[in-house]
């Protein structure tokens, strides 16, 4: 008599286990992302709450790994719930992999500049309750020293243009960069150059009837009461705020206008709000946004 025996592939719970936190450690990072980029959470929660979904990750890795191991010895069932794990899991990892990079391969600072003797003044100091993110109060010069050893071309840009030129194209490309203008200071240098274009009609017609007369211009009053003036006595400062378009860090930017010999100087400074350091976003924000200016002036871009 012939005895049947019917064999039964076992069951990798490990690798189900995987698949279902590989999803959930996903679907946590992808709404706590959206939440820093478009709501209210601060960076230091978003890296609480996106550190906790990638330490999921990890471990949906291991039961993953772990699964595939018992297909291979036992040929247990899991095979496909391992997989899956795998490619839930490579989102958060993978965005924890790139900024551990940036973490340790760059520089440590979250303050950059293009003038690293004489940084453009910022108008508002900016602040933030940092948590559990704590950093130095100031910038000290050892920090100036390593941001001309990691970023030697980060330099600003001097444009054969009137100052009231150069500024109407910094106003346009920062809108256009996603920077928003939150205060300036220093606009009575560029309402002086404009009030020397003003003439009186009625002495302007008097000086075609006399020749040698030369119309006086007339003083524009200000629209604005006089504030105590911040940096130097010829610069127009702007400060503003700007956002890193997936995740959302948070930046206050200042640009400082300098004319100079019949040119303008521009100097741009970016500080991370929050954190002791930016990962190299300040340093990729100012060289791209002065690519912009560069794009918008051209023509008038000195050496």
């Amino acid at each position: 008599m012939a005895i049947t025996i019917q064999y039964e592939r076992p069951v990798s719970h490990a690798a189900h286990w995987a698949r279902r936190l590989a999803l959930f450690s996903c679907m946590l990072f992808i709404a706590v992302v959206l939440s820093h980029r478009f709501g209210p959470l601060t960076t230091p929660h978003f890296l609480a709450l996106a550190g906790f979904a990638c330490a999921m990750a990890a471990v949906a890795v291991l039961l993953a790994a772990f699964g595939l191991a018992r297909l291979w010895q036992v040929g247990a069932r899991g095979g496909k719930a391992s997989l899956v794990a795998l490619l839930f899991s490579l989102l958060p990892l993978g965005v924890a992999g790139a900024a551990g990079y940036s973490y340790f391969y760059k520089p440590a600072l979250f303050d950059v500049t293009t003038d690293t003797a004489a940084p453009p003044p910022w108008l508002a100091v900016p602040s933030a309750e940092q948590d559990w993110l704590p950093r130095a109060g100031a910038v000290t010069p050892r920090d100036r020293e390593i941001q001309l050893e990691a970023y030697p071309a980060l330099s600003g840009r001097r444009y054969e243009g009137a100052l009231d030129r150069v500024y109407q194209g910094v106003r346009k490309v920062a809108a256009a960069y996603g920077i928003t203008i939150t205060a300036e200071d220093g606009l009575d240098n560029i309402l002086a150059d404009l009030e020397d274009l003003v003439v009186d009609p009625s002495k302007a017609a008097q000086s075609s009837d006399a020749l040698g007369e030369v119309p006086i211009p007339e003083a524009r009053p200000l629209e604005t009461p006089i504030k105590p003036h911040i940096g130097g006595a010829g610069d127009v400062l702007l400060q503003g705020e700007w956002r890193s378009p997936v995740f959302g860090f948070r930046f206050d930017v200042v640009i400082r206008l300098r004319e100079e010999a019949e040119t303008t100087l521009v100097d741009m400074r970016a500080a991370s709000r929050y954190g002791p350091h930016d990962l190299g976003i300040g340093a990729d924000l100012v060289e791209g946004y002065l690519k912009a200016l560069d794009a918008e002036l051209l023509g008038i871009a000195g050496d």
